[in-house]
């Protein structure tokens, strides 16, 4: 086992101190961390979303903040704000909460388009620009967003062009009957979250998603990630198709995949694992194809069936 799958392992099981039986969707929001990449959650309330991000913060040791989305947030809210100093006489940037390195952003359909343009805005740059100024946000930078996917009274979907600047869409879920009976053990006698401690450092996460670009991955991979993000842009059932951002994302996730599970290479079923997570939030269907029913997971899962998988190459084993 490599240094950094250990790193990992120790990372995964600190965190299931507290987001106890959800493994594998543990696994997938490092994916996204490792990757560089900010991340969607999307599910019912009330399935530990909020713990999971703090959980992961604690883990990491890293500065942590909430931004609770209402209809009345401003972008100052988020951003910060300059107000006079009368002792210097001068104005003073009270920085928002956006400095954080991990920032939960709680039902970011809640609030306007406008804020919602000023979050993805310093998602994107990873800096906030006030007047003459530019203030840097400090590395490593995540942005884990949460929507309700069921409750639309009052919310501001966000667009697609804004749904793009995540790089994958996770969700948690109902925990299962044996989880759920651990879970009530555990917490019936103490906050989990409130007793574990840091595994790993800012400089780790660093080191990993280094690392992960230095994961190989040849010609023949590269082209059936391509294949894959096409058959997005000329699918019947699509108005809007997978952006070159998206082919970024897949493979960017691909070669961190690769990583956890111990591979220097990239092979095709870490593209195939992951492209329902990369792929589903960015790519809109047709109105005929939403009265059938029909989903983006469903396109997706139809195109990773039909596109040739390559085969993997010997050789690659020894980059």
């Amino acid at each position: 086992m490599s240094k950094e799958v250990e790193l990992i392992e120790k990372i995964i099981g600190n965190m299931e101190k507290v987001i106890i039986g959800k493994n594998w969707e543990i696994r997938n929001i490092l994916k996204g961390i490792i990757s560089n990449g900010h991340i969607l959650i999307e599910d019912i309330p009330g399935v530990g979303k909020t713990m999971l991000v703090k959980a992961l913060a604690k883990s990491f040791n890293l500065s942590y903040s909430r931004i609770q989305f209402t209809p009345d947030l401003l972008p100052s809210d988020i951003t910060g704000v300059s107000i006079y100093n009368q002792k210097t006489m001068e104005f003073q940037f009270i920085k928002g909460p956006i400095f954080a390195n991990i920032v939960l952003g709680d039902e970011i359909n809640r609030t306007s388009p406008k804020t919602q343009a000023a979050l993805l805005e310093v998602m994107e740059e990873r800096q906030v620009s006030e007047g003459n100024n530019v203030y840097k946000l400090q590395r490593p930078f995540f942005v884990l967003a949460t929507q309700n996917p069921i409750e639309y009274e009052g919310t501001y979907p966000l667009p697609e062009a804004q749904l793009d600047r995540f790089m994958m869409k996770v969700s948690i879920g109902y925990p299962s009957e044996e989880a759920e009976l651990s879970i009530l053990n555990v917490y019936r006698r103490n906050e989990p979250i409130e007793t574990i401690g840091a595994v790993a450092e800012a400089e780790d996460i660093l080191s990993l998603q280094a690392k992960v670009r230095e994961v190989y991955v040849n010609d023949d991979i590269n082209k059936y990630i391509i294949n894959i993000i096409n058959a997005t842009r000329n699918n019947k059932f699509l108005v809007l198709g997978a952006s070159t951002r998206a082919t970024l994302a897949l493979l960017r996730v691909s070669q961190a995949n690769a990583l956890m599970n111990g591979r220097n290479y990239v092979v095709p079923e870490d593209v195939k694992e992951n492209a329902l997570s990369v792929l589903s939030h960015r790519i809109i269907l047709t109105p005929s194809a939403r009265v059938s029913n029909y989903t983006s997971d469903d396109v997706v899962r139809d195109i990773l069936n039909i596109v040739p998988v390559p085969k993997v190459n010997e050789n690659d084993k020894d980059k």
